[in-house]
């Protein structure tokens, strides 16, 4: 495996020398603090102590073993190209890494980028390699599963692409604030023909957009939750969703989600712009929405992100989003089945 340690640092090379493409130019007008807060955040769960030059020094040293050359900047920014960005030819850490744990356990990994290696080595090999530099240890699991490596092109996302959710935190309209995020999970892969945008287990971010207390006429407390984007492999390009028409179908069709909802939203729906996305109301005295609740979005723009192409080897371990039939749409299909089936035996019968 040394030629692949030895590849990891050429690859580093190559994206110091790229540093300024257009992926990644308005980071260098980030704080210094902050780019490297933002590192740390993604590597550890939360930023570290000390100064800057030693704790950039430290961490380029736990991906690559080594400190990497260049100006401060030119530091700062390659290690973003590195972990987010990419370049078109080497996919980010961020991306292949979630690409290994969708091959070994069929979902995203979660917990910060240090915990999701070691607990994929921990899978494969019975325990962490704690040795080694974080980049050369991701392209060792690469070898192991992939020896063809990982991939990535360009997708286009279409609009009211619909797929299934759940709260990943129980949610309580009497606790939460304005602008309190609302995290949701992917219930299967969302994917676009065989290629994998998102694992199952992908976060669905969304916020509480406006709470009105009770009013007077008896008039229940409202809170609107609003839904923003998808985090994808391709964490740069996020992809953004709403609770629109397509959706509602989706829900209406599938009996387990409309008892789940049924219950917690007050059979009320928002469609339609809530900000910038369709959302979901909560109405009444409802005092916990439960972690799990299902429930449909859908995608709200056409979007272009970097997905990976699965390999026909490892179709079959795809497992897509399930999306109900809509009533409406099979009785169509039962009433164009029967007109068919009459106009057949008509033509018979002459």
């Amino acid at each position: 495996m040394k030629w692949k340690a030895l590849f990891a640092i050429l690859t580093v090379a190559l994206i110091v020398s790229a540093s300024m493409i257009a992926t990644g130019e308005e980071a260098v007008d980030r704080p210094p603090f902050e780019i490297l807060a933002h590192i740390e955040t993604l590597t550890y769960g939360q930023p570290k102590s000390g100064g800057l030059i030693s704790r950039l020094a430290e961490i380029e040293k736990a991906y690559f073993g080594r400190e990497l050359p260049g100006s401060l900047a030119e530091r700062q920014q390659a290690f973003l190209n590195f972990l987010e960005n990419g370049l078109p030819e080497q996919p980010s850490f961020i991306f292949k890494l979630g690409v290994a744990e969708w091959i070994v356990t069929q979902q995203v990994g979660e917990g910060n980028l240090k915990e999701r290696l070691e607990a994929i080595e921990k899978l494969l090999e019975g325990e962490p390699n704690i040795e080694g530099p974080f980049a050369m240890r991701l392209e060792r699991i690469i070898g192991l599963i992939l020896p063809e490596g990982v991939l990535w092109e360009e997708i286009e996302v279409p609009k009211e692409k619909v797929f299934k959710v759940a709260l990943k935190n129980s949610l309580s309209p009497q606790e939460v604030k304005v602008g309190d995020p609302v995290e949701l999970v992917l219930l299967g892969d969302f994917v676009v023909d065989t290629a994998l945008i998102a694992p199952s287990e992908s976060r669905v971010l969304g916020h509480i957009d406006s709470i009105k207390p009770p009013r007077s006429f008896g008039r229940s407390s409202e809170v609107k939750i609003a839904f923003d984007h998808i985090v994808p492999l391709d964490v740069i390009n996020k992809i953004p969703v709403m609770l629109g028409p397509e959706a509602e179908k989706a829900s209406k069709a599938d009996d387990t989600a409309v008892a789940a909802a049924g219950a917690s939203f007050v059979g009320a729906i928002l469609l339609g712009p809530l900000g910038l996305a369709g959302g979901a109301l909560v109405r009444g005295d409802v005092k916990n929405i439960p972690e799990g609740t299902p429930f449909y979005l859908e995608t709200a723009n056409i979007t272009t992100v970097r997905a990976y192409p699965v390999p026909e080897v490892l179709h079959s371990i795809i497992r897509p989003s399930e999306v109900p039939q809509p009533p409406e749409e099979e009785e169509e299909n039962d009433t164009e089945s029967s007109t068919k089936s009459v106009k057949d035996k008509n033509a018979k019968e002459k």
